[in-house]
């Protein structure tokens, strides 16, 4: 991976002023970017880790892209500061790129807090040993959670997301991150002026464009949902096109960072749990709430941690 100086400039078509920076995040609690890199959900494929995380998005309030090369110094106790460059337009300030790029990564709750829970049920603590480190990645924003909804839904995953990188390095911005071009989802006000694209059907392209105009209205923002509540805020978002119950739970949970949501109906997790805790069959809704009450108040990290580590721990057993 190379220096700061090095950050590569947007590798757009045209011309333009551009900025690079760098920032530094301390994690607060055991914390591993390898973990993150390779999870693969969503915006991400996982596979693959030289020891640099890229990313390239939209920044919040939806007007720029940057571009981000994210490292982290091996660390036997995870505790190792977490290091960022960035390139984008001129102007855009480090802070900014460091507050996204640490909800990204959970990096702005105490992780030191999560292990608590880990000594208060001993299912998770073995869990957190499997997978030292590991904190949910986020998406982006709500914004590209969103798109990302309707995209996919009742498509093959990696289908959708060779069109969305299609579609990303047509009308976004592509920056060079340590030697591999990454495209950044286009802006809200770009992506309404797509007419068309191949791979995506004028439907879905049609709710592409509904989510760009809720983006634009402020019904997206980071800080708008999480006034809202995350209850309040999956039904306010079904009222957009394309995004029913599942969706907006997944645009919440997974694009905002609220921690202690319990999803209480994704068969995956309810069949490792019960494998976990040596159950007869998947918990019912009121069984798995109150087998999460001890997670709390991280009852989403707990489940996400399950998900991505179960298989880790149950391949010991006999």
């Amino acid at each position: 991976c190379r220096q700061a100086s090095d950050v590569a400039r947007p590798a757009t078509s045209e011309e333009q002023t551009v900025s690079a920076g760098s920032f530094t995040i301390i994690p607060n609690g055991p914390f591993s970017l390898a973990e993150a890199a390779m999870f693969g959900f969503g915006q991400r494929d996982g596979q693959g880790w030289d020891g640099c995380m890229r990313m390239a998005f939209c920044l919040d309030g939806y007007q720029e892209q940057v571009g981000v090369e994210v490292r982290q110094a091996p660390s036997a106790d995870m505790g190792a500061d977490v290091h960022g460059v960035f390139s984008g337009p001129a102007g855009i300030e480090a802070d900014r790129v460091r507050r996204q790029v640490a909800r990204v990564l959970s990096l702005d709750h105490d992780g030191a807090e999560f292990l608590r829970v880990g000594e208060r049920d001993p299912v998770i603590g073995r869990l957190q040993a499997a997978a030292p480190g590991l904190r949910p990645p986020l998406f982006y924003s709500p914004y590209e959670a969103a798109a990302w909804s309707v995209l996919s839904a009742r498509r093959p995953a990696r289908q959708m997301a060779q069109v969305r990188d299609r579609l990303s390095a047509a009308d976004g911005n592509v920056f060079d991150l340590a030697g591999v071009r990454l495209a950044a989802f286009p802006v809200p006000a770009r992506l309404l002026r797509v007419e068309s694209f191949p791979g995506i059907s004028e439907d879905k392209l049609r709710r592409l464009h509904g989510v760009a105009r809720a983006a634009l209205e402020g019904r997206l923002d980071v800080d708008y949902l999480k006034e809202q509540g995350p209850e309040r805020a999956m039904a306010e978002l079904q009222s957009i096109e394309g995004i029913g119950p599942f969706y907006s739970a997944l645009i919440v949970i997974r694009g905002t960072g609220f921690t202690d949501v319990l999803p209480v109906s994704e068969p995956k997790a309810l069949a490792l749990t019960a494998r976990l805790y040596h159950l007869p069959g998947p918990p019912s809704e009121a069984e798995f709430a109150a087998l999460a009450e001890a997670w709390r108040p991280f009852r989403t990290w707990a489940v996400v941690l399950i998900r991505a580590a179960a298989r880790r721990i149950l391949a010991e057993e006999p």
